[in-house]
């Protein structure tokens, strides 16, 4: 049983003009064996929930709660939240030369376990997620992300996903830029994760195209720094037809 919950959070951002207010009292709850779906305009704070959550230092939290199983997730570093169990996939994934793949993959896994994974295992494993995912064994012997295309970028990202096996795994527009293939491939990964039935999933989205293939428990509206409106999956297919119109009205 796992619980991510989040109670009225509030996060700056440190400007030229001093400290601007982006999330203005977030409440949300997640629980294992639910997808929820975040989705918003350009500039509502989504992303900056999802980095705040993780701990990017660029984000101040000025007040409210994280709590992951009642553990303070404020209170841990970003490397205690990914032991804790939280996972975040990013919109845009960073290089990291000259670091293969194999070998990132092995050490987030040490030190998520405590102990080192059997090689010959862990060979297997890797190579059945690289498959899974769309993706050449060949990629484990590359370095992070370096030279790989949008897509592969993001499949290698849910690859991660499935061998590192968290509590809950918080997608910051995991469906940018993928063509339909890349999208299904990315959806079933995730799909696979959530099938596990005790993982909770926060997917961010903009739209609704990769709510075909993930399907969300809860839709959340967010608007200016908070939820305006939550619903079930009907919400979403609301905002395709509709557009965020007039919760950005409501919210001005």
């Amino acid at each position: 049983m796992s619980t991510l919950e989040i109670k009225d959070l509030h996060v700056s951002v440190t400007t030229e003009d001093g400290p601007k207010e982006i999330l203005k009292g977030v409440t949300l709850t997640i629980k294992d064996g639910e997808t929820h779906a975040i989705m918003g305009p350009n500039g509502s704070g989504k992303s900056t929930l999802a980095y705040s959550i993780a701990g990017h230092p660029k984000y101040t939290v000025t007040s409210g709660t994280v709590t992951l199983d009642g553990d303070d997730v404020l209170e841990m570093s970003v490397d205690e939240r990914a032991r804790a169990g939280l996972f975040l996939a990013m919109q845009y994934p960073v290089e990291v030369p000259g670091v293969s793949v194999a070998n990132f993959l092995r050490t987030a896994k040490t030190a998520i376990d405590g102990e080192a994974p059997k090689l010959r295992t862990w060979v297997k494993d890797v190579n059945a997620a690289m498959a899974e995912n769309g993706l050449d064994s060949t990629f484990s012997t590359r370095s992070v992300n370096e030279g790989f295309s949008g897509g592969e970028k993001k499949r290698h990202e849910i690859a991660q996903l499935n061998l590192l096996n968290p509590k809950v795994a918080v997608l910051d527009e995991t469906d940018s830029g993928l063509d339909i293939d890349a999208l299904k491939t990315v959806s079933e990964g995730v799909n696979r994760f959530a099938e596990a039935g005790d993982k909770g999933v926060l997917l961010i989205t903009h739209y609704t195209r990769i709510l075909r293939y993930i399907k969300p428990d809860f839709v959340h509206v967010f608007v200016a720094g908070r939820i305006a409106e939550q619903g079930g999956p009907e919400l979403a297919d609301q905002l395709e037809a509709e557009g965020y119109d007039k919760y950005v009205n409501a919210a001005v």
